[in-house]
């Protein structure tokens, strides 16, 4: 896989890679326990996935991305034509995902301006 990517996960590397996303710092097809991953960011806790239609409803992914889960991960499945067709939406989701939820400075009992 690393030496030949499928169309979209070489696009989606491109902007993935050299932390061009945010300053977030991406590898490509690790390993996670058993598992394989497209791309992982360990910073921000996130994998990434490029799917074609053999990943259309596999019961062995829903296992994978539940134990990815339970390592701490949020698993983002995205499909090749999606990423080819939405490069930006999909670099767009990716980045939200990856940074951390703003602080909510409303105060609990209701005080404030």
């Amino acid at each position: 896989m690393r030496r030949e990517p499928t169309e979209a996960e070489a696009k989606l590397w491109s902007i993935l890679r050299g932390q061009r996303l945010g300053g977030l710092k991406f590898r490509r097809q690790d390993q996670l326990g058993d598992y394989i991953v497209d791309f992982v960011c360990f910073g921000a806790r996130v994998i990434v996935e490029a799917d074609g239609g053999q990943h259309a409803e596999n019961s062995a992914d829903a296992v994978r991305d539940a134990w990815l889960t339970e390592q701490g991960f949020r698993v983002l499945r995205f499909w090749n034509n999606d990423i080819l067709g939405n490069l930006d939406g999909v670099a767009r989701v990716i980045l939200d995902a990856s940074l951390p939820p703003l602080p909510n400075p409303s105060p609990e009992v209701g005080e404030g301006l």
